[in-house]
């Protein structure tokens, strides 16, 4: 919601963009405004009196151009010089009068060169004597084209010609005159009406009024849909960058471009993947240096358990022959069986703490990588039988019975002495453990190149949750048990370094009636 509204609101670009449109449109129309208000006038104005003063450059030229009435042959302009002055004041929306003085008797009379006699109307005739008397009489007075009068205000004064902003209070608009004195001696009247000026610049003002609220009002909409197309792929770019910064690197930019836009979705694609690897192998890194720790906290606790396991098997054999040696010592018993007796128990305790060191350095060369692997291609069926002679007389004293089918030789690659190991824990355990029927089986299974060797023995299954403990140093599903038969916990800890230094499988599997253990070799190269 709250990524909504920066978008939208001002502090969204597309936002700030239409609004510095908008307002540069309406600066731009109201500069356009204010200019025609303030300057247009004057310039305006200016044009005007230009106009007039090009008038009077071309009724000078026209008439100069007449031969038979510059050199007074003829008393009227020509047919064409009258149409040229014609064409003169339609072209320039202003009344042109050509006309000369004569003097009767003290009196000035206007002869009409332009327009003709004929043409002009008596009223013209007396508008036109109106407003140039002044003037008239002013040069007569002073030799000048000035004139002093409230009613004219002087814009120009040259020696052949001045022009006058002029109110014509009878109707209150304003005119502009020019009256002046041509080259053929002839006076020339120029007028232009000044008051639609203003009326053109007040309905131009209202026409651009409208037109400006119309141009902002589609310029908006314009914007609005510009804004939208150039601000998309800033938009996505955002989505993009904020889905990086919830570890969301699959999103990809779609580069259509080689403008700055589509360089820079090409460089968040980069970055995307440059994080998402270096993120990946971070996370890695963090993977194993947890392992590490996890490692070296379950090395410490191995460490604890083993010197507190290594003491608490060592204390039992250590109290006995410390026990038995201090009576044989104290002569609690006199007669010779009693003491035989004594030393048989130190000898079998100082047998078992043997056993046990020398199981312990045997783990602890294979763990350690002191005791190197050495394969060798050897018949694994002759391996199994050896054992299982060398088993038969400690499975008679547990009344158990342990058979093998007769199977073919079958050789393997694996270091002989420590599979012959790992198979005699196997049946030293399976005799350990034997129960019910007292049957123990050993078998082979081979598939493609491996084969899979089995002991199994009838008796109790061992617990599920207890099925990965049983290869830790020192454990014991059974104490009270793997007391009574001598047993370390340290056997199929040998079993399980032994198989990881060879890189085969092992494991256990709980039956019915009993339990399995197993493990595989190769049989070829």
């Amino acid at each position: 919601m709250k990524n909504n509204e920066k978008m939208f609101g001002i502090k969204s670009i597309r936002t700030k963009l239409i609004l510095i449109m908008i307002g540069m449109l309406g600066f731009t129309l109201a500069a356009i405004w204010f200019m025609n208000r303030i300057f247009l006038p004057a310039y305006y104005q200016h044009s005007k009196v230009s106009m007039l003063e090009g008038c009077y450059d071309n009724a000078n030229s026209i008439i100069n151009s007449d031969s038979d009435y510059k050199s007074g042959e003829s008393a009227t302009l020509s047919d064409d010089s009258t149409l040229d002055l014609e064409i003169l004041s339609e072209n320039n929306t202003s009344n042109v009068y050509v006309f000369r003085l004569n003097n009767f008797f003290g009196k000035v009379y206007y002869q009409y060169d332009y327009p003709s006699e004929n043409v002009i109307t008596q009223f013209q005739k007396e508008d036109v004597i109106d407003k140039t008397k002044d003037y008239v009489i002013g040069i007569e007075d002073t030799q000048s084209f000035a004139v002093k009068d409230k009613k004219r205000h002087l814009m120009m004064l040259t020696d052949n010609y001045s022009v006058y902003k002029v109110l014509d209070e009878r109707i209150g608009s304003y005119y502009i005159e020019l009256f002046g004195k041509l080259d053929s001696g002839a006076f020339i009247y120029v007028s232009t009406n000044y008051q639609s000026m203003t009326e053109n610049i007040g309905i131009f003002n209202s026409f651009l009024l409208y037109v400006g609220i119309g141009v902002i009002v589609f310029g908006v909409v314009i914007m609005v849909f510009i804004g939208n197309n150039f601000t998309k792929p800033i938009r996505q770019l955002t989505g993009i960058a904020q889905k990086m910064a919830d570890f969301d690197f699959e999103v990809r930019y779609p580069v259509k471009s080689d403008d700055e836009i589509g360089a820079l979705g090409s460089s968040i694609n980069t970055l995307s993947e440059n994080l998402e690897e270096k993120i990946s192998e971070l996370k890695a890194a963090n993977n194993e240096l947890k392992k590490d720790i996890e490692n070296k906290i379950q090395i410490d606790e191995m460490r604890k358990e083993f010197l507190s396991n290594v003491s608490h098997e060592l204390k039992t054999p250590i109290a006995l022959i410390q026990g038995y040696a201090e009576g044989l010592q104290d002569n609690i018993n006199d007669d010779v069986e009693s003491r035989e007796f004594y030393c048989e128990v130190i000898i079998d305790e100082a047998n078992k703490m043997n056993k046990m060191v020398k199981k312990l350095l045997t783990l602890n060369q294979i763990e350690f990588g002191n005791n190197q692997v050495s394969f060798e291609h050897f018949d694994i069926v002759q391996v199994l039988k050896s054992v299982i002679n060398s088993a038969l007389l400690l499975a008679g004293q547990k009344e158990a019975v342990i058979t093998m089918e007769d199977y073919e030789p079958l050789y393997v690659w694996a270091d002989e002495y420590m599979i012959e190991e790992v198979v005699t824990n196997y049946i030293s355990n399976a005799i350990n453990h034997v129960d019910g029927e007292k049957k123990i089986n050993v078998s082979m299974v081979k598939h493609d190149d491996v084969v899979r060797v089995s002991v199994f023995n009838t008796g109790k299954c061992i617990p599920e949750e207890e099925l990965d403990k049983i290869w830790i140093k020192f454990y014991k599903v059974d104490k009270a048990r793997t007391r009574e038969y001598g047993g370390s916990g340290i056997g199929l800890s040998i079993v399980k370094a032994i198989m990881d230094s060879m890189n085969q499988k092992f494991g256990v599997i709980n039956h019915d009636d009993g339990v399995e253990f197993w493990f595989e070799l190769d049989t070829e190269n």
